[in-house]
């Protein structure tokens, strides 16, 4: 490849910093990258930027996030440049907001689209990275950061037969940019987490029939989204200063406010009423501002599970269906909940129909359609909705060769090794902001409190003469140490994908920090306090100076 006159770098490198990566938390990097006079560069696999926003483009997907809390806020003009439609944006408008982002900060020159990164390899003489992409590009870095995302890698059941089906069959993570033609089809959807219980309700009008194949149920609650008005845009104009002040304070990265009480300081009668009040409530309010004691108390929990339940009955008109539908494996919060618009609803439609995986198993995909042990039943399209190999699919799967040709997949063979969800020992200058262990909460958030820190780090190194970051073994150790001892006082459980639950042969290690973004924050500022010591190697004296 050719790289551009601002993309060039010096001392037989061709850029200072590389980053892969194009969704919200690379983009953002490069941006970070290039105002701080670093030569950049970034490796997109794609034809266009927004990361998840990019790929998956199903009918129904959907932030569920508040619109104006996900976008970028380091800058007061991109904000009040764009206007968000929806409390809770759809796919075409986050899509479109990330390629504004793009423009306005002039950052698509700098950005190499189809080049998904095959191998990156630390030279240890030079301190150096050598990236290869899949189009051909090789580029030579001082830093790698791999903003790759935690949802980039979709997943499918591991189920023969899957490539005989004649029909047409579509992962939502890896979504056509044509649109798909349910009109008169039979359709079957496969798996009902996040992504599946968008997709149900958004094609279920235009197939001839859907059937839909779930192995858990969830706890699914409205989404209660709507469009922003005129005077909600220019209140969230006018109030930028202070939105930005609630979100950089907040510890989940939302605006939503914590309740003051637990569930049976209130009667029945008033802990019913506040029930109705949060099943009414948008997105993860539902979490963040229910009763405080709602995540450790199995009580309060198993009570609210029980309204929900009762929700759930109340809206699906077939019994059996409505039973099937009500989780029985945990409780609220142990996995991601998702959030709905008509989902529960598009059961009483006679032509949707649903299948319990736990009571007739898949046994295979036949040219077809999807035989169970209860049956074949035949299909047109099949939309498998079955996850991600959340937070470490990409970066595992990069050919990422560290100090001594240390691989990267065999360095996290039984779970990730990181320091702040940000660096790994035995990999110099290469960082990965919005990985594995990043704080739960509203993912730009807390990845911002990432790119942050890496983009002092590069300042720091290219101030201070540092030629190579490497955090301590023994750092890292104490970073992992907290993650294992607070991911037992966790909401989720073994069987969330926040350990790998659903991915067949992933070791069960807990993928996110339990810490959160407070813990993040404060082992930040302890590293910024010592000015990177441990971190750091000199870069070598100039041939005949002393």
């Amino acid at each position: 490849m050719t790289l551009g006159a601002t993309d060039r770098a010096t001392d037989g490198i061709d850029v200072e910093v590389l980053v892969v990566g194009a969704g919200v938390t690379g983009i953002h990097q490069l941006y970070r990258a290039r105002q701080a006079g670093f030569a950049s560069l970034l490796l997109e696999a794609g034809q266009g930027v927004g990361g998840v926003w990019y790929w998956n483009r199903y009918p129904g997907a959907r932030l569920d996030s508040e619109s104006y809390t996900y976008g970028y806020l380091f800058s007061k003009e991109l904000f009040e440049g764009w206007e968000w439609q929806e409390r809770f944006a759809g796919q075409p408008e986050n899509e479109r907001y990330f390629n504004y982002a793009v423009d306005r900060l002039g950052l698509r020159d700098h950005i190499r689209f189809g080049a998904r990164v095959t191998s990156a390899v630390y030279d240890e003489d030079t301190a150096t990275w050598l990236v290869r992409a899949s189009d051909g590009t090789r580029v030579r870095a001082r830093f790698v950061v791999a903003a790759t995302g935690v949802l980039s890698v979709p997943v499918f059941p591991s189920v023969p037969g899957r490539e005989d089906f004649e029909g047409v069959a579509h992962h939502t993570g890896l979504w056509p940019s044509e649109p798909v033609d349910f009109r008169g089809k039979r359709v079957a959807v496969v798996g009902t987490g996040s992504s599946g219980v968008q997709v149900v309700p958004a094609i279920a009008g235009e197939a001839t029939s859907l059937t839909v194949y779930q192995r858990t149920a969830n706890w699914c609650t409205p989404l209660r989204n709507e469009p922003i008005t005129g005077e909600q845009q220019a209140e969230l104009k006018a109030g930028f200063p202070r939105l930005r002040e609630l979100l950089h304070a907040s510890a989940s990265g939302f605006l939503h406010e914590r309740h003051g009480r637990n569930a049976f300081e209130d009667p029945e009668a008033e802990r019913r009423s506040f029930y109705e009040e949060m099943w009414n409530s948008p997105g993860f309010a539902k979490v963040i501002s229910n009763y405080a004691d709602m995540m450790t108390d199995k009580a309060a929990n198993s009570d609210w599970c029980a309204f929900m339940a009762d929700k759930i009955r109340s809206i699906v008109r077939d019994p059996a269906t409505a039973e099937r539908l009500v989780p029985r494996d945990h409780g609220w919060a142990e996995k991601r909940p998702p959030f709905v618009t008509g989902y529960y609803e598009t059961f009483n439609d006679p032509k949707v129909s649903l299948v319990d995986l736990r009571e007739t198993p898949m046994v295979r995909v036949t040219q077809k359609g999807i035989e169970t042990t209860g049956g074949l039943r035949e299909f047109d399209v099949i939309v498998w909705a079955s996850g991600f190999d959340f937070g470490t699919g990409a970066l595992t799967r990069m050919g990422v060769r560290g100090r001594g040709g240390l691989a990267l997949e065999e360095y996290w063979s039984d779970g990730p090794r990181t320091y702040l969800g940000v660096m790994s020992h035995g990999f110099p200058n290469f960082f990965f902001p919005g990985g594995p262990h990043g704080a739960a909460g509203n993912n730009p958030r807390y990845a911002e409190d990432q790119v942050d820190f890496v983009t002092d780090a590069l300042i720091h190194m290219r101030d201070h003469g540092s030629r190579v970051m490497e955090v301590p073994a023994d750092t890292e150790d104490s970073w992992n140490r907290m993650v294992a001892e607070l991911a037992v006082h966790s909401s989720f459980g073994e069987h969330s994908y926040f350990y790998g639950a659903n991915v067949s042969g992933k070791p069960r290690s807990f993928l996110l920090n339990p810490g959160g973004r407070p813990k993040l924050r404060e082992v930040i500022s302890e590293v910024l306090d010592t000015q990177y010591a441990r971190f750091l190697t000199p870069a070598p004296p100039v041939e005949g100076t002393q």
